[in-house]
């Protein structure tokens, strides 16, 4: 086998020929892409890449497939210390225990929960990372730290909450110069990109909408925001605005190319509208439907419309694989089978929904997504030599259907090897996983959670044997 900590301890000037190559038209044999300072430099059939550079080193790799990186356009990175606490809870858990939990972490257990949700983004084969921003007291560069350690590409919120849902409120023109503050504090960063959140419209002003939205449109920077989630939050807005949620965000001014919107599950046909003709971009996060939603988006309607979209974790699960199909699956059951529909889009949709799409949505479409001359070299070499790719008849929905991350065998990003076979390289992430297991339980002990069910470990007295 391959020794790939070897093969890849340098990267420059290097001709990666993997038996299939994923391009923007599919899968491809007998192709190369030669990697040059952290970007894919040139890519064409793998003889004529080695003839054009005789000095280049070769890896060849005919048992694995080299594809872009999953992009995560919609997660929580500080809320990894409590992920199965809302197993089972009913919506708007954000009230209940992530507003109250990130609120209590200081700032070690802030960075200790973010480089913890980095090494399992990287895990599952994400090697972008779109967090929604988090709501601790002013720990935000926090999460740049464990970026940079572990080699995930973040685009990192600042909340620009000025009616509460965060740990701490302060005075509109030091959210605005806090805000800008943020958006210069990672220019030129090749990892680390800002952007700038309100967490739910109700919680700000008409105005901080209007203005967090152009600020972030005017520095090239996204603006994201939960909406129209949850059936409470639609009617809240109905009864404080006479709008629905999306619907009073386009009145204000706050949509736009710029703009990102997680979740979109209800959402009336005059709402796909606004969507569409503003150019607002969508998280569709079909594992955080299953898991604590009322709906499922659209998605394949927003296609229809064009409708930009990609597809977010929510901070449910960092296993790209599973993502897609989760993706695919969803659409299948909420619309396809009332309609007849057998392909609900088809596997290439979904592959690309969560890479070259999830780049457009997330702004890093010029950057990432893509394995493409002059893009970063973010990419997964995955192991098709395995029971689940034999015989291969059509490797995309093969990829939907049967992918997994421990198919995985090394995550990129610029250029560098960042884990091998679902670890690290060059830190130890055994280490942080005993930390974090010493130190979740009392951090969570004092937060202010409020569970409406007990744990099911705690009714094991109970279940019948």
């Amino acid at each position: 086998m391959t020794d790939l900590r070897q093969t890849f301890a340098s990267t420059e000037n290097l001709i990666v020929a993997p038996g299939q190559l994923l391009l923007a038209s599919g899968p491809r044999a007998g192709m190369a892409v030669l990697l040059k300072a952290g970007r894919f430099a040139e890519i064409a059939e793998a003889a004529e890449l080695r003839a054009r550079h005789p000095g280049a080193r070769l890896a060849e790799l005919p048992d694995h497939l080299m594809m872009p990186g999953f992009i995560d356009t919609h997660t929580h990175l500080t809320q990894s210390l409590g992920k199965s606490l809302v197993f089972g809870e009913p919506s708007e858990i954000f009230r209940r225990i992530w507003v109250p939990l990130e609120g209590s972490l200081d700032e070690d257990m802030v960075y200790l929960s973010a480089k913890l949700a980095a090494l399992e983004c990287l895990r599952g084969g994400f090697t972008t990372a779109v967090d929604a921003g988090t709501r601790s007291a002013g720990h935000v560069g926090r999460l740049g730290d464990a970026a940079r350690e572990t080699g995930l590409r973040v685009v990192i919120a600042r909340i620009c909450n000025d009616l509460g849902g965060s740990a701490g409120i302060a005075d509109r023109d030091t959210i605005l110069r806090t805000a800008e503050a943020h958006l210069a504090r990672y220019d030129g960063d090749p990892l680390i990109h800002p952007s700038l959140a309100i967490s739910i419209p109700e919680a700000a002003s008409d105005g901080m909408l209007r203005d967090v939205s152009a600020m972030a449109a005017g520095a090239g920077a996204i603006f994201q925001t939960h909406v129209n989630e949850h059936l409470v939050a639609v009617e809240r807005s109905l009864v404080a605005h006479g709008r629905r949620p999306l619907e009073h965000l386009a009145h204000v001014g706050a949509l736009g190319p710029q703009t990102l919107i997680a979740h979109s599950t209800l959402i009336t046909p005059s709402e796909l509208n606004i969507l569409r003709d503003t150019g607002t971009a969508v998280a569709y996060n079909p594992v955080a439907s299953v898991w604590k939603g009322n709906a499922v988006a659209p998605a394949l309607q927003m296609q229809a419309l064009g409708i930009r979209f990609g597809l977010g974790t929510d901070g449910t699960r960092a296993d790209g694989f599973r993502l897609v199909d989760a993706a695919e699956s969803l659409q299948r059951v909420a619309y396809g089978l009332a309609s007849g529909d057998s392909s609900c889009g088809a596997g290439w949709l979904w592959l690309d929904a969560a890479t070259g799409m999830a780049a457009e949505a997330s702004g890093l479409a010029a950057l990432t997504g893509r394995i493409a001359p002059g893009l970063a070299a973010d990419f997964l070499l995955v192991d098709i030599d395995r029971p689940e790719f034999t015989p291969s008849h059509d490797l995309t929905w093969e990829l939907v259907r049967y992918g997994n991350r421990d198919q995985i065998d090394a995550v990129f990003t610029n250029g560098r090897l960042r884990m091998v076979q679902g670890w690290p390289v060059g830190w130890d992430a055994r280490a942080l996983l005993a930390e974090i297991r010493d130190r979740a339980g009392p951090a969570i002990a004092t937060a202010p959670i409020q569970r409406i069910h007990p744990t099911a470990d705690s009714l094991s007295a109970t279940r019948i044997a």
